[in-house]
């Protein structure tokens, strides 16, 4: 047997091996099938197997479900369930040769922070901190795609690659061939859709924590921020907006809110958005639960919604609706939009990562058909996205959600990586993680700026969702005493400065507080940097809204490898502590600490620089002193506490706002370009009214921005209907 290869164009290339070709006892395809760019063979199917496998569903009695708490608030379970096979379906193993030289990357986001995937094993599935997209990137000119939402484990060794697809009807998958990573990126966006729009704000400062407790509490942390005139477009309300024991209720405590609809009317009347955390799983006690359990649209053995269900999809938007979202809710935050992870997500010890797959999986089978085993979250993503738009088309879709799978982009989804833990270690493999996330084709990503969990061992010092006070593996972070400890300021403060450079930029976590005014009064030089660095982000406005408007139009990627522009350097090879955020700036975090240890212990004579390579092909500029460095070597960049070392591409043109304390506060107006003189260069400056979808009926505008180094020239060309008369202010930056 041979799979049907149809070429959907130059570049892309679907395979498949239908379910009505496929014998019952399984198969073993040894006829290789080769893939080619520019007519040389950059990878072969070697060798495909199908081995059948029993599905089963699970029949529990009603009265033998227990609920508890977990980390991810309340689940329903049983022990004592009753396991029926269901149908016969196959596991299959695909095998392919490759090139020996080519990097590996893509698969979504694990916690490891590896620069290449080759001689390595994944375990493809939904959890806490985990985000599973069976999408391969490589620098060989090819990307390889699975069509499949069932659980995968991926190996490779030496020249093979091998994917395990756990549960299958059929065989799908595609192959992408290119030139660069970019091109193979673009080949998945045209198979799964282009990323959405988000609006102006959402590319601003967003403030949350484990959590607000009242209305009250909110409308004063929005006047905090605006006293003290420190910018804001965002604040959220995390879980526990409910009344107590309703767990997942979409309805708020009226009485820590009584009155929710004048709460979001004044956080309205400063500019400030609102974004609202809400829950698959509920409460058995809610009216909510008690309305999917009336409709028998719950998941079976769970409190969970049926997310694949389009009534159920329907209900559950309809009780997002009658408050949270009539009361002018700009946001949502689908949290534990991978229900399943609970039995990863306890005990002391971490388990193995084989064993951290097989429970999840197990666990899941009891609700999910194996074969939707890793969707759930795309699906809950789905269904908020297509229904908001019908009911609220004025505004765009914004969804922070902990989990997603292949095409989420399109549904206005914003990826987090979940929970993790307040240490430099975490913070160094995070900046690995997200550049992952860009090459798996996301470019909405972001993180909880100074680490969910910040106690170890403290245990009342932990957070509000921690009642039992026992030792869990998750929760270790270093930093007992939280914002009292002078090394958690510290680290802090560089988490927020590799925030300010991330597609959104957001506080978050358990603990300690997140505020700016937490860290110090002006003057303190934990307190300045933060300020500083959120004032820098809303400078930086008009060049972050173009290139996220650019991840929308043509799906570039903001937080970008730099595999993606330096593929022939072969020294970014290995390099996952720097990255371009968009085309021009070159980021690298600091990440190790320079003024304190835990327990507010000085360290005195620390070297206050971060060794940063520069890759070669251009000269590169010092954002904060303009200073210029030719490419292909390494640096030792100052690193003070107030910022960290940020570099801009030379030949960069670069649009700057003044001063915001909101991102639509000057509608997208620019104060000046800065021109990085040495090579030609543009750049696509992009406006429209920052909310609603005008754009998608020509309402934006789109200044192409182009400099002659030969000239030393600028000049400007215009296209869209959103245009302006502003005159841009042009500021050259010269070699020094």
């Amino acid at each position: 047997m041979r799979g049907i290869a149809t070429r959907i164009s130059e570049n892309i290339i679907h395979v498949t091996y239908p379910a009505d070709a496929i014998p019952s006892e399984g198969m073993i395809d040894d006829v290789p099938m080769c893939f080619s760019w520019n007519d040389k063979c950059v990878i072969k199917q070697s060798r495909i197997s199908f081995e059948q496998r029993t599905v089963y569903r699970y029949v529990s009695k009603e009265d033998s479900f227990q609920k508890k708490m977990t980390a991810n608030g309340e689940v329903s379970f049983t022990d004592e369930s009753e396991k029926i096979p269901a149908g016969q379906s196959f596991s299959v193993c695909l095998e392919f040769e490759i090139g020996p030289d080519e990097v590996l990357q893509g698969l979504g986001q694990f916690e490891e922070g590896y620069a290449d995937l080759r001689d390595r094993t994944e375990y493809l599935y939904e959890s806490n901190m985990r985000i599973a997209i069976p999408f391969l990137v490589t620098t060989g000119h090819y990307g390889i795609l699975l069509d499949h939402e069932s659980a995968v484990i991926f190996c490779s060794e030496g020249n093979r690659v091998r994917f395990t697809i756990d549960c299958a009807d059929d065989l799908s998958y595609y192959i992408f061939l290119g030139e660069d990573i970019e091109s193979i990126i673009s080949c998945y966006h045209q198979i799964t859709g282009m990323p959405s729009m988000l609006p102006r704000w959402a590319f601003g400062y967003i403030q949350s924590k484990e959590r607000y407790r009242t209305g009250k509490e909110l409308e004063d942390t929005v006047a905090g921020f605006r006293s003290r005139r420190i910018p804001i477009d965002c604040i959220v309300q995390d879980w526990y907006s409910w009344e107590e024991g309703l767990w997942g209720e979409k309805k708020f405590d009226d009485r820590r809110y009584p009155d929710l609809l004048k709460t979001v009317g004044k956080i309205h009347d400063e500019n400030v958005r609102f974004m609202v955390s809400i829950w698959p799983n509920m409460s058995s006690e809610s009216d909510d639960y008690a309305e999917f359990y009336a409709n028998d649209l719950l998941l079976p053995n769970s409190n969970l919604y049926n997310t694949f269900d389009e009534k159920a999809v329907e209900i559950y938007w309809k009780q997002t609706c009658r408050q949270i979202m009539n009361s002018g809710t700009d946001a949502l935050w689908c949290d534990n939009a991978e229900p399943f992870s609970d039995a990863d997500w306890s005990g002391e010890i971490k388990k193995t990562e084989i064993e951290r797959y097989r429970v999840v999986k197990e666990a899941s089978e009891r609700s999910v058909d194996p074969v939707h085993l890793n969707s759930y979250g795309l699906y809950h993503a789905k269904g908020i996205y297509e229904n908001w738009r019908k009911t609220y088309p004025e505004k765009r879709v914004v969804n922070l959600t902990r989990s997603g799978y292949t095409g989420i982009q399109k549904y206005g989804a914003v990826l987090w990586s979940g929970d993790i833990t307040a240490t430099y270690e975490t913070l160094r493999k995070q900046i690995a993680e997200g550049i992952r996330m860009g090459l798996t084709g996301m470019p909405y990503w972001t993180l909880d700026i100074g680490g969910f969990f910040v106690v170890n061992d403290k245990y009342e010092n932990r957070g509000c969702n921690d009642t039992e006070h026992k030792p869990l593996w998750f929760w270790h972070g270093d930093y007992n005493d939280g914002k009292d400890d002078m090394a958690y300021r510290e680290l802090y403060v560089r988490w927020l400065e590799f925030g300010t450079f991330l597609p959104i930029f957001r506080s978050h976590g358990t603990d300690t507080p997140r505020e700016p005014w937490q860290f110090g009064e002006a003057g303190d030089m934990f307190y300045d940097a933060i300020t500083e660095h959120i004032r820098l982000r809303y400078r930086l406005m008009p060049y972050i809204y173009s290139i996220g408007a650019a991840a929308a139009r043509c799906g570039s990627i903001m937080m970008r490898s730099l595999l993606m522009d330096y593929q022939d350097d072969e020294n970014v090879r290995d390099i996952t502590d720097e990255y371009l955020f968009g085309p021009a700036l070159l980021v690298a975090p600091v990440y190790n600490p320079m003024y304190y240890l835990p327990g507010s212990n000085r360290i005195e004579g620390a070297d206050k620089t971060r060794k940063v390579y520069l890759p070669r092909g251009n000269g590169w500029y010092d954002l904060h002193t303009g200073k210029y460095y030719e490419g292909g070597k390494v640096i030792y960049a100052d690193a003070p506490i107030d910022r960290i070392p940020v570099f801009v591409k030379e030949g960069s043109v670069i649009p700057f706002s003044a001063d915001m304390e909101y991102a639509d506060e000057r509608e997208g107006a620019v104060d000046h370009i800065c021109v990085y003189e040495g090579r030609d260069g543009e750049f696509l400056l992009y406006n429209d009214e920052g909310d609603g979808y005008g754009y998608e009926n020509g309402v934006y505008s789109l200044k192409r921005i182009i400099y002659s180094e030969e000239e030393h020239k600028v000049s400007v060309s215009e296209s869209g209907g959103f245009g302006s008369d502003e005159r841009l202010e042009i500021r050259f930056i010269k070699k020094t």
